[in-house]
């Protein structure tokens, strides 16, 4: 080796180490025949499998994905925004507020959005853009650029739903889908008017969060059974519609948590909530509220405030029921528990009396109820709620 010269193909050092360069040559060339000859094979074959549309699921779950094929390549977003944008509305109101030392008057203004749910001319919008009804003027602006003025019909404050009349013939209509069947993770898209009217129909989307949500407004509201999505609501997107991918409304856009730690905290009211709501005022022209008679507490409350023990963890402690109230003509008493209306369980009193909007005076339900430690089904026949009660 003291003789050795570097690159002299006649020593021993030398020969060793060629052969493994010569072999991760050799290497590197079949590796890329066999890249070609592969991507030559994906080419060939690819647009076959392609035309059957069908993604594997991993082992472990043996469905079948199947795409639908499309005409054109377009977005389910933007095919979802092309079929509601239509059927999307601003609302802007003038409301009159007076000073409350001094009692001068204040002009005061709010941009919302709102859809449309009947041809001839009922919106759906939240009671908080109309200021609870307490609008001056209310103005709705189409997509075409039309603008006319709306009066409210029905609006309510625990629900925060309003719905509207503009005096107009064959509009566009929102298709109404299912807030029933959601499941979290699917595609959510909504449609608004962001920031206010700069910024009309804007389209966002996301997915649904988390389902049966409930949040705290005040001291005194809170809202409960919301859709939670992390698609971009802002203030003016109040009233506009959350949409599935097929572009059917599932909820109308309500709330938002602001905060310095959390981002895409966006909260919908479920549209099954509104279209019994809907069906009786078109029907009818106005909802008549239905009652049970009763004055209750939420069973948690009793048992946190009191310290009582009760048969149930949920459901609404009964605490006084008229004689000559539907539950008072059916038996009920003070001191039962409501735990559920048609087989509907009820944790509380603001859910019962969201589930009595469902239903009209004369419809008649199934109330049970526990008294003591045994539980009971009766049949009440709902009557409209006294303008007093």
């Amino acid at each position: 080796m003291d003789n050795y010269t570097p690159g002299n193909p006649n020593d021993d050092y030398y020969h060793r180490d060629y052969p493994r360069r010569s072999g991760a040559f050799k290497a590197f060339v079949f590796a890329l025949i066999g890249a070609i000859v592969g991507s030559l094979l994906t080419a060939y074959y690819m647009p076959a499998i392609m035309e059957k549309n069908i993604i594997q699921v991993p082992s472990g779950d043996q469905r079948q994905i199947v795409i639908e094929p499309r005409g054109e390549d377009i977005s389910v977003v933007s095919a979802v925004a092309q079929k509601a944008t239509p059927t999307v509305v601003g609302v802007t109101t003038v409301t009159i507020q007076r000073d409350m030392f001094f009692g001068i008057p204040r002009r005061g203004e709010g941009v919302g959005s709102g859809f449309i749910v009947h041809p001839d001319g009922y919106i759906l919008t939240n009671d908080h853009v109309v200021n609870s009804g307490r609008a001056e003027k209310i103005t709705v602006l189409f997509n075409d650029g039309t603008e006319k003025d709306a009066k409210v019909l029905w609006n309510n404050s625990t629900l925060d739903m309003a719905v509207l009349k503009v005096d107009a013939k064959n509009l566009p209509v929102a298709d109404l889908g299912d807030s029933d069947k959601l499941t979290v993770g699917e595609l959510a898209i909504a449609i608004g008017n962001p920031l206010g009217l700069d910024f009309q129909r804007s389209v966002t989307s996301g997915i649904i969060s988390g389902l049966h949500r409930t949040i705290q407004l005040s001291q005194t509201e809170v809202m409960e059974d919301l859709i939670q999505t992390d698609a971009s609501i802002n203030p003016g997107n109040s009233g506009g519609p959350l949409l599935n991918s097929k572009g059917e409304v599932i909820g109308m856009n309500t709330a938002k948590i602001s905060s310095n730690v959390a981002e895409g905290l966006g909260f919908a009211i479920p549209i099954n909530q509104a279209k019994p709501i809907l069906e009786q005022i078109i029907e009818e022209g106005k909802f008549t509220m239905v009652y049970l008679g009763i004055r209750g507490i939420d069973v948690q409350a009793v048992r946190r405030q009191h310290g009582i023990e009760l048969a149930v963890e949920d459901g609404v402690y009964v605490f006084e029921a008229g004689n000559n109230t539907p539950v008072g003509k059916a038996g009920l008493r003070a001191g039962d528990i409501i735990t559920a209306l048609n087989d509907k369980k009820i944790k509380g009193m603001s859910q019962l009396t969201r589930e009595l909007y469902k239903y009209r005076p004369g419809d008649t339900i199934k109330v049970t109820y526990y008294r003591g430690k045994t539980q009971n089904t009766v049949d009440v026949k709902l009557e409209a709620r006294p303008a007093n009660y």
